[in-house]
């Protein structure tokens, strides 16, 4: 409890619990809402359109509301990428929360276009953006990714162009060592979010397409993020897939742009930049400096790139031109050429280093053979050394008397000096010094070292350094003590002091010989069949060093307790072997003794024996020593038999699987690995430095002596540097946006060429449903009865639509477990509904579970910019222009009105698809000012006209109203009320006739069109209060209606032709009479109310007064664009209802859900 108490508190050394709050989960949804997401999923703009501007009058639907999933409709708008539709909502205010994300995720670049333009008029900049205010327990995306930053996870040029071009920025990943405050204060308060963001900082970074838009050297980027991500694997082991799969794509990328470069001269401008160099001229020689970075920074398959190989060959191969076509004999008879004469030619260079024998020792592939037969000759003079060679050629070719004399000098063992072969080996030691400490010079010392055969020359050097010091101090040792007793120069090595200075020198230099000889192997990196066994054995090399610690810890242990166990029995045999005078051992009469006692005598001796007991060399025998006992002597044998289970059968096994994995490893990408060593072997013999080979190189030439006496050519002045400096530059950067524009070419391309998937399929379908709401929005607007496209059946979705549709519809949640409601107790609630909330209450009020919270991503200086051209400004205008005009109309027109679509669709741009949504708006504006500023008080009494007319709602001459805007709006409980009849009778005796303003149709009244009619049922008279709505006759339908019913006028009975629309009914200036009684709802017509007294209060539509003088073609010239449907051609009396007809969206009996 302490701990808990001190936990919750909040300890100092601990990280302090946060408060945690219950996630808010998407809620069910009404029939309303599911009727609008199913609306917009597919793509269905004239009730969107209705929907839209219900919900912004009456507020009874929540335009923000997300299905189980939390997709809302911007998003199912960017799923199905409808642009009309995100156009749409945005435009009406639906809010975009992480709808920007959303659509660079899906990769929509015209939503983005749209969002982002939304987005900077929207946001306040010392505020969030929306993505960052959406709950981020629930949000798609996690606090710290940004928009640039998910673009770049998508690797989408397009929309990574879009937000570059607008100035957005990355955040900057710390070093992963950072101890700057806000990396401790992040580390401290969540250290997984910590980590995740950086990853997800480094997964955008490394993004092809970014590096290629923002980086001015590409290559040399993805060089350096690709090693960052390297240290990053192995700082961070718990990501370390991650990181290194990102850098194993910053090398793809590195090699894509190599891939696109078409010459040699572009390869050179390439590997040869050096912004720290004079500039490459075209005929200089190639330092490579690009390349050489590349192989510092292990960029394996951009080394092993077949371009890059093909030029390095031509460079190696340059001083001996034709040698790969030549026949294997005369390449032997070269080889030995060069190996025989290389004393010859390295005088000469030495003499003239200009002629062409000088000329030609400095091409690569000739230097090489020099400096390896060079090498070859020293490892002659060790075999040498090594066999005593004076000695054997005097007893071979000797005369006797040359014999005789050297017998008298082998018999002096001490005192001598170091042969003729060993002076020339030491001189060959001291060019292999001064070589090493050029290249030192050269590279610099990082560099240096991280070539692991440096390491073997540096333990070669400096093995044969102490030999030399060791040898001389001997040779001082030893002349002293001849001078004080000349016999000590005759005494045998048998007598000498175990750690005599020569004997430790003697074995130094066997040491050192055997180094000698390893770096041989380094040569066989050149050859293609030796070269990967090379690699190999490297590779192995290192699974010996892992392998000996366990191995080493392991026998260390039995050691140490088989010493403890048997040191005394030891001891015994010990004291059995030493019994000669001086405490020497008898090896005559116990030697058995002697061999024993060694075995267990102390833990150095006992490491031995178990070393040696892994080959076999130590057998139960050394067991049976003096004295020991049965229960001792069965405890030393288990432990040794333990021992030889674990270290012999177990490890050594082990590591033989390790070796055969790696040799496989190797044998993988055996072509890349050798390409890469053999590299690197070529580009240690390109630089003109070190031409001479050791000990060729620590005596003086004439090229020395020209550059100490000044008498070289003078380098260029610094102007002239400068222009080549800036023309250079320009190369560079000339080849590189080719590169880059050759990738981003071929990678579209690509993408072009990739088949036809289910989710190409999905969208064609999503178009045609699209295009079939359209059609039916045209067929009505012209006047068709479209009412039999509402059946269920005629819908065909894919299959993945109609799975969300079913989850939709049967408030399908994705909650783990139910939330708490905060909305409050319900309106209509009974006991079991009751009884259920409570309960849940009671449940989520239980749980001991809770959730961090998340933090927003700091230190970001831009997420997505600004506008930055003028077509960038011009679209934000438009847009904004575009939602002040949404808003006027909502607020003036009755109802909203589609804007037209067009029946073919053409490529356009947001900005243009904005600029025609706002001039649809604005002439609905002007239409509907125009409409109520001259619109006559008389009404209109004109029956059926042709299709296309406008709705004319008669209203009583009394009416006295200057705008629409005055018109009363009353909010709608339901889609049914705001379908119904016409309106009540006011109390002051007027009918108000004007109905309740739909969402779901607007409607434009012209001063010069005659009224239409809607066919609906007749309802029943409404009493006489002051009500704002009223209900429907008839009580059997709940279900609301999508259709707008106004009564039509009374005219006289015209019975026209079965195929022919009927003719309009003559005019006349009387009010047609409303039946106030009320009427079955079975084709019994709905007559006009009879205004009782004029009602100035009453705010209606004024009428026109001279109804006669409007001809027809003003009538036709004020249509609304979205108008109702005509009568069918059937048989009617004027003042009966119609039965047949509806609009698109109204319920089918079947059930539209």
């Amino acid at each position: 409890m302490g701990d808990k108490k001190d936990l919750e508190i909040g300890d100092p050394g601990m990280v302090r619990r946060q408060s945690i709050k219950l996630p808010t989960l998407p809620k069910a949804l009404t029939l309303e809402e599911k009727k609008y997401l199913l609306a917009v999923e597919r793509g269905d703009m004239a009730n969107v359109r209705k929907i839209l501007q219900k919900a912004i009058r009456t507020k009874d639907i929540d335009v923000n509301c997300v299905d189980a999933l939390g997709r809302g409709a911007l998003t199912l708008a960017i799923d199905g990428e409808n642009m009309e539709m995100v156009e749409l909502l945005v435009v009406m205010g639906v809010k975009t929360k992480d709808a920007l994300l959303q659509a660079i995720n899906a990769e929509f670049v015209e939503a983005v276009e749209l969002l982002l333009e939304h987005e900077e008029l929207i946001h306040k900049d010392p505020g969030l953006h929306s993505w960052q205010k959406v709950d981020p327990d629930t949000a798609t995306f996690t606090p710290d990714v940004t928009p640039l930053m998910l673009a770049a996870h998508k690797n989408n040029y397009e929309i990574i162009k879009i937000l570059l071009d607008r100035g957005a920025t990355l955040p900057d990943p710390h070093d992963v060592r950072c101890g700057c405050d806000t990396c401790i204060r992040l580390s401290t308060e969540d250290s997984l979010r910590h980590s995740m963001a950086r990853l997800n900082a480094y997964r955008a970074l490394s993004s092809p397409s970014l590096i290629a838009l923002s980086a001015t050297d590409p290559i040399l980027t993805a060089f350096q993020l690709s090693w960052e991500l390297r240290t990053l694997a192995f700082a961070e082991q718990e990501s370390k897939a991650e990181y290194l799969e990102l850098r194993r794509r910053a090398q793809k990328f590195a090699v894509d742009l190599l891939d696109q470069s078409r010459s040699s001269q572009e390869l050179a401008i390439i590997l040869n930049h050096d912004p720290e160099a004079p500039p490459f001229e075209d005929g200089d020689h190639m330092k490579l400096a690009r390349l050489e970075l590349a192989i510092d920074f292990k960029q394996k398959k951009f080394v092993a790139h077949p371009n890059i190989q093909q030029l390095l060959a031509a460079i190696w191969y340059e001083g001996v031109p034709g040698f790969r076509r030549k026949s294997p004999l005369e390449k032997v008879m070269i080889l030995l050429q060069v190996a025989l004469m290389f004393p010859w030619y390295c005088m000469i260079y030495m003499i003239a280093p200009n002629c062409a024998t000088g000329k030609l020792m400095r091409k690569p592939f000739m230097k090489f053979l020099i400096h390896a037969s060079s090498y070859m000759f020293f490892l002659f003079l060790l075999i040498m050394v090594s066999l005593r060679a004076e000695v054997e050629i005097v007893q071979m070719f000797g005369t006797e008397n040359m014999i005789k004399q050297l017998q008298m000098e082998l018999k002096k063992q001490r005192g001598n000096g170091p042969t003729y072969l060993e002076m020339m080996v030491m001189v060959y030691v001291l060019g292999f010094i001064w070589q090493e400490t050029q290249e030192i010079y050269v590279v610099g010392m990082r560099s240096y070292l991280r070539n692991m055969w440096n390491f073997i020359d540096f333990t070669r050097n400096f093995l044969y350094v102490l030999v030399a010091l060791l040898r001389f101090a001997a040779y001082i040792q030893q002349s002293a003590e001849i001078a004080r007793n000349p016999q000590t120069r005759f005494i045998p090595r048998e007598n000498w002091d175990a750690f005599d200075p020569q004997l430790i020198a003697e074995g130094l230099f066997a040491a050192a010989n055997i180094f000698s000889a390893l770096k041989l192997v380094h040569l066989f990196s050149i050859n293609p069949h030796l070269g990967p066994l090379q690699i190999s054995l490297g590779r192995m090399v290192i699974d010996i060093v892992k392998f000996f610690f366990i191995y080493s810890l392991v026998l260390f242990a039995f050691a140490c307790g088989l010493n403890q166990l048997l040191w005394y029995f030891a001891d015994l045999e010990k004291s059995k072997c030493y019994v000669l005078p001086g405490g020497l051992p008898d090896w005559d009469n116990a030697g058995d003794s002697c061999m024993k006692w060694r075995s267990f005598g102390n833990v150095f001796e006992a490491s031995q024996s178990l070393f040696w007991a892994s080959f076999g060399m130590v057998g139960l025998e050394n067991f049976e020593l003096a004295g020991i006992k049965s229960y001792t002597r069965f405890w030393g044998l288990l432990m040794f038999g333990s021992y030889s289970v674990i270290n012999v059968i177990v490890l050594l096994n082990l590591l033989i699987a390790m070796m055969s994995n790696s040799y496989a490893m190797i044998v993988e990408h055996s072509d890349v690995e050798w390409k890469f060593a053999r590299t690197r072997l070529w580009m240690s013999y390109f630089d003109e430095t070190a031409t001479l080979p050791p000990p060729f190189n620590i005596f003086p030439t004439s090229k020395l002596v020209m550059k100490l006496l000044g008498l070289r050519k003078k380098e260029q002045l610094q102007t002239s540097q400068q222009e080549l400096k800036e023309k250079d530059d320009v190369r560079y950067t000339s080849v590189m946006r080719a590169l880059v524009w050759r990738y981003v070419s071929a990678m579209h391309r690509k993408l072009d060429d990739d088949p036809v998937t289910e989710d190409d399929i999905n969208e064609l379908k999503g178009d045609v449903s699209a295009l079939r709401y359209e059609l039916l929005e045209v067929f009505e607007k012209n006047g068709m009865d479209v009412s039999f496209t509402d059946r269920k059946e005629k819908t065909v979705l894919a299959k993945r639509m109609k799975i969300w549709e079913r989850r939709l519809m049967k408030d399908f949640h994705v909650a783990p477990v139910s939330t708490l409601e905060e909305d409050g107790k319900p309106v209509h609630e009974d006991s079991l509904a009751r009884f259920r909330r409570i309960a849940k209450m009671a449940a989520a009020a239980a749980k001991g579970s809770k959730w961090d919270q998340t933090l927003a991503a700091t230190g970001i200086s831009s997420q997505i910019g600004r506008c930055r051209t003028r077509q960038s400004f011009k679209n934000q205008r438009n847009l904004q222009r575009a939602i002040d005009e949404a808003r006027k109309l909502v607020l003036r027109a009755p109802i909203h009105e589609s804007r037209p679509t067009t029946p073919m669709d053409l490529p356009e741009s947001t900005g243009q698809s904005i600029l025609e949504l706002i001039k649809d708006i604005s002439s609905e504006i002007k239409e509907n000012n125009y409409s109520s500023a001259s619109m006559p008080r008389t009404p209109i009494n004109v029956g059926a006209g042709s299709s296309g007319l406008p709705i004319i709602k008669l209203l009583p001459p009394s009416s006295k109203t200057n705008s629409l805007s005055s018109t009363v709006r009353s909010e709608s409980p339901s889609l049914l009320k705001d379908l119904a009849v016409p309106r009540p009778v006011s109390p002051s005796g007027s009918e108000n006739l004007q109905p309740e303003p739909s969402p779901l149709k607007s409607i434009r009244v012209a001063g010069t069109s005659p009224p239409r009619v809607i066919k609906k049922k007749a309802q029943a008279p409404l009493p006489e209060s002051n009500m704002t709505e009223t209900k429907p006759q008839s009580e059997k339908a709940p279900e609301k209606v999508d259709t707008i019913a106004v009564a039509r006028p009374v005219a006289p009975e015209i019975k026209p032709s079965e195929d022919a629309l009927p003719p309009p009914p003559p005019y006349s200036k009387n009010r047609p009479l409303t039946d106030k009684s009320p009427k079955p709802p079975n084709r019994t017509p709905a007559k006009i109310p009879r205004p009782r007294s004029p009602s100035p209060s009453v705010n209606t539509v004024p009428e026109s007064t001279n109804s006669n003088s409007v001809p027809l073609k003003n009538l036709l010239t004020s249509l609304s664009t979205e108008q109702l449907i005509p009568p069918p051609s059937t048989e009617h009396t004027d003042g009966r209802s119609i039965q047949d007809v509806s609009t698109i969206k109204r319920q089918p009996k079947a059930g539209w859900l």
